[in-house]
Order: C-alpha cells, then structure tokens, then sequence
C-alpha cells in the first residue's frame, strides 16, 4: 500500500502547452518530484522533447503519444541500466523545444561595410533586411546553445545569429563584383549567396534560415547628397541651354514685359561693364589679369508657339514663321496658340501675337 501511495505521488504526464510567440524552449518542472516509467509524454506538432538524464543528452521525441518504457527509450535505458521488468521511477529533465518558424526577424550592419566600386571608388554600404529561423536539430540547439536555461527565447539567440549574418554580408558584398547602383537590382541573388554561407555555421546551432531577404543596401547619406547632385546635373545636361530654357520661361511669365527685358538686359550690361572694369578676384582693371574675363551669356532663346488645328497640334513655330503664316491666312486671330509659360490655349489675338495682325485688314464686308 505504501509503495502504491509513492508510485501515485509521481507525475505521469509530461506535456507542454505554449501561449507565446517567442519561446524556443521550455523545460518541464519536475517540482522535486520523479517521472515515473511508463508515464505518458505527449509532443504535439511543431515540438520536440529532449531528455537530458544526469547532464547527459539522452533521447529525442518527436510529435506523438509515448508511453516511457524501455522499448522507446533505449539511449536512457542504457544510461540508467534499467531491467525491463523493473518499475522505478526516473529522474530525468525534460526540455520542450519550438521547431516551429519564427518570422520576420530582423537584421542589420551597426557599422558600415567597406567595399570597392570600380564607379566610386572606395565605399562604405549599410544593410538590413530580414530572415526567418526553425530549429532543425532539438539536440544539438539544446547542447550547444541552450544549455540548462529553463526557458530560452528567440531574442537570447537572434544576436548572435545577425553577427553571423552581418559577417558574411561583409564578405559577400566586398566580393561580389557588383556595381553599388546595380545591388538594388540584385538583392535577390546577394540574399541567396549569404543564406548559402551561412548555412554551414548555423546548423553548428542546430537551426536553420528558411527564409533570408535584403531590404536595403545605402550608401551613407552625405554621400547620397553628392550622388543626388550628380544625378541632377546629368537630368539637367548643357548648362547654357538649360540657362536659355529658364529665361525664355521667365519672359513668358506675367507681368515680364518690355521693361523686365530691358532691366535684364542693363543688368546683363552692367555685369559685362564691371567684368571687364574689374580684373580677376575683384582687382582693378589697371592689374595684371590672371585670365580673360567670362564671355557674356548667350541671348535668351527665341519663344517657340504651337498651333491647334482639327483636334491636333502643329509647330512649333517662331514669330517669324507666325507672320508669314499671317499673310497667307493659315494663322487668323481665332486660331488657339500656345507657348511656354501660358496657362493654356487661348486665340492667337489675345496673345502677344495680336500684333502681327495690327497690317493685316480684316475680312471684307458681305457683298451688298
């Protein structure tokens, strides 16, 4: 009787239920108490249990009903040199592990990553992205990194996987050959070559990276600013024609008159006046010159009209074309025209084309 009431204090069911999101392993507390034989252990899906018997690693479960004799657990049964016919408890520890995925973790470089551009130059790269992980062997995960730790999280091994992950981005990245304006292109392909590399070092943790992604690769940002300037010179192409395109638009503005084109004309003289009075570095125009003085810029270019005709358009044409479009009648004072800097079509006599029409006589009365 008293040898059925100490069997009875034993527990005889192991299981683990997890509520969280982030436990890898979890170990089953015993509570001072013994597992008996022939207890029930269940592993559900997405589990595994390891037994660890006096420090040692013992056996592996995978999902599945077990009843614990000696049938199903020949490494423990071998490290306790049990009878099979003996009924005595055990005293083992019990770890639950998450084979499960853990998503969308994250990864980054905390210090740029120095590579050669056969376009820059020298360059340093930051990176970061993000990455899945599974535990493919409980056994190896648990020796290797979880050690005793009753209930480890994903957050106790993710450091040290973005340190094995930003050492070979580093590697691969300096090697690739990849021009830095072309990664963006290629993140796919890099993420493959590192999940390759990595690959070897994490199954050492007994995990693996089902999934691997780059979000990102920069360039730091002061030099993102210079690269934005280049950019924009070579949008922008020969200065001197973008120069004319500027000011062409600034007279078709409203309220740019004759005399905003005679005030840029005096300021235009008046700039070649002191350019040519002033030598190099603001010196006088007695000094020794260093150089010859800038050339003064080009005139601003000849404003370019578009006619509406049938529901489509035709030109451009400049004043001089418009007049002789005038005395052959193609261009009346309805006809809609537009330029530069209009808001919109308007007929050509409340433009300033109306005064290409001032010698041109209306048309004739009906006949009487």
């Amino acid at each position: 009787m008293v040898f059925d009431f100490l069997k009875g204090e034993f527990i005889d069911v192991i299981s683990w239920l997890d509520d969280t999101r982030d436990t890898m392993v979890w170990r089953f507390e015993r509570r001072g108490q013994a597992i008996k034989y022939g207890a029930k252990l269940t592993v559900r899906e997405g589990q595994a249990a390891v037994f660890v018997h006096e420090g040692q690693l013992a056996d592996v479960f995978g999902p599945g009903l077990y009843m614990l004799e000696t049938n199903n657990m020949p490494i423990l049964t071998t490290l306790q040199h049990w009878d099979h016919g003996f009924n005595s408890p055990f005293k083992s520890e019990v770890y639950f592990v998450n084979t499960t995925r853990f998503n969308d973790l994250k990864w980054g470089t905390k210090n740029p990553i120095m590579c050669r551009d056969a376009e820059f130059g020298p360059v340093r790269l930051r990176a970061f992205g993000t990455y899945s992980m599974r535990v493919s062997d409980p056994g190896v995960f648990l020796k290797e990194i979880v050690g005793t730790d009753g209930e480890f999280t994903a957050d106790e091994i993710s450091s040290q996987i973005r340190n094995v992950i930003v050492q070979e981005m580093s590697r691969v990245l300096a090697s690739s050959g990849i021009p830095v304006l072309d990664m963006a292109a290629n993140t796919g392909d890099l993420a493959k070559l590192i999940a390759t590399a990595i690959a070897p070092k994490i199954a050492e943790y007994g995990l693996v990276l089902p999934e691997f992604y780059i979000e990102n690769v920069s360039l730091p940002e002061e030099v993102e600013k210079v690269l934005d300037k280049r950019t924009s010179m070579g949008i922008v192409g020969d200065l001197n024609r973008y120069m004319q395109f500027n000011a062409a638009e600034g007279m078709a503005q409203p309220g740019s008159g004759m005399g905003a084109m005679m005030g840029a004309g005096m300021a235009a003289g008046m700039g070649v006046s002191m350019g040519q009075n002033m030598g190099p570095w603001g010196a006088p125009a007695g000094a020794t010159p260093a150089a010859a003085a800038p050339p003064p810029p080009p005139p601003p270019a000849a404003k370019q009209w578009h006619l509406a005709e049938n529901g489509a358009t035709k030109g451009p044409f400049g004043e001089g074309d418009l007049a002789a479009l005038v005395q052959s009648g193609a261009l009346t004072r309805a006809t809609m025209v537009w330029a530069a800097g209009m808001e919109g079509w308007k007929p050509a006599a409340e433009t300033e084309l109306g005064r290409l029409f001032a010698m041109v006589p209306p048309p004739p009365p009906p006949g009487a």
